[in-house]
């Protein structure tokens, strides 16, 4: 795919070290070997050394000798980060004995290198459910200051090209917030807006979408989204957001003439921020299957660092296109 291809392309300029947790894992080993042979990013695996180099002989995997590979019971810098853990928690009631429990998991060990800067990003879930990626960096990695909600974003690749950005577009939320305020709306639209100047690689044109443009209907769920409008422009000046746009007056140039005429957003928008999960989580599956589009992520907004977490079904090359996308975004934060 050629908008991964270049993604590896700009993530080898700045190579940034992203961990992979799951070291015992199949399909996570032959990811790693084909990102360490392409070399586009560093691998740091844990696990046991020994399991992890039967598994390279096993699979035929000639690369994974380029790993840094970290065992959680022997590595050197557990108890320190068991300090770190100590001290964030402390108020609530963490000892040194759970910490270092904990630090032995390696879903909060490879969070925790993070936080330290001994690594940049973290790719998990294809043996761990989302919640059990999500729980250690929401604990310890936490969200960008200014924000309180995470979010994910599917960078949406349609044959037809005269939508979004020569048929590349943002959608937003599709992945993990059912209802957001006002507020968290606008915060997801503002980590969009830089997901796509990160990751799609394309200046925002960020429409605030509703089932009303500009006051076409009345009622709290327009309502929201209009107050989530001038939340986001007051967040993030440099961005150009508009709404409430109904989607065809988004996408379609002659349609946001005529709804919403003087919009430099209305017909030209290729971020949608959808005002609830459903809506967006719908939506993005109606268009990649019926109109044949790409669909890429959930790529994870929000978080102070870029952490992804993979479908369980997912295959090797999902795990490499994922390592790409986050390589990028913490080259690019």
């Amino acid at each position: 795919m050629e908008f991964i291809e270049h993604l590896k392309q700009k993530a080898g300029l700045n190579k940034q070290r992203i961990v992979l947790p799951e070291g015992h894992e199949e399909r996570t080993l032959k990811a790693a070997d084909v990102i360490l042979q392409e070399g586009f990013c560093d691998i740091i695996l844990i696990g046991d050394a020994d399991d992890i180099r039967q598994k390279a002989s096993q699979f035929a995997l000639t690369h994974l000798h380029k790993a840094q590979i970290v065992d959680p019971n022997t590595y050197e810098k557990i108890d320190a980060y068991a300090d770190v853990m100590v001290e964030m928690r402390k108020s609530k009631g963490m000892t040194k004995d759970q910490a270092l429990k904990l630090m032995r998991d390696p879903l909060y060990l490879s969070v925790m290198m993070i936080k330290c800067g001994d690594a940049d990003g973290e790719v998990a879930g294809a043996d761990n459910a989302t919640g059990d990626v999500l729980r250690p960096a929401f604990q310890i990695v936490k969200t960008k200051p200014g924000i309180s909600v995470v979010s994910g974003a599917f960078i949406m690749i349609l044959k037809d090209e005269q939508f979004g950005q020569n048929g590349m577009m943002v959608f937003a939320d599709c992945a993990v917030h059912p209802n957001p305020t006002a507020a968290e709306l606008a915060e997801i639209a503002v980590a969009s807006g830089q997901t796509a100047r990160a990751i799609a690689g394309i200046e925002p044109r960020i429409a605030m979408l509703s089932f009303s443009t500009k006051g076409s209907a009345k009622h709290e769920m327009v309502d929201k989204v209009v107050e989530a409008t001038r939340l986001a422009k007051e967040m993030a000046p440099d961005m150009q957001i508009d709404g409430e746009l109904q989607a065809d007056a988004a996408i379609i140039p002659a349609i946001g003439q005529k709804k919403a005429p003087g919009s430099s957003i209305a017909g030209f928008a290729n971020v949608l921020v959808f005002p609830t999960l459903e809506t967006g989580n719908i939506s993005y599956k109606l268009v990649q299957r019926m109109a044949g589009a790409e669909a890429i992520g959930p790529v994870l907004q929000g978080m102070a660092a870029p952490i992804n977490d993979l479908s369980r079904g997912c295959s090797v090359s999902d795990i490499v296109n994922l390592v790409a996308i986050t390589a990028n975004q913490a080259a690019f934060k």
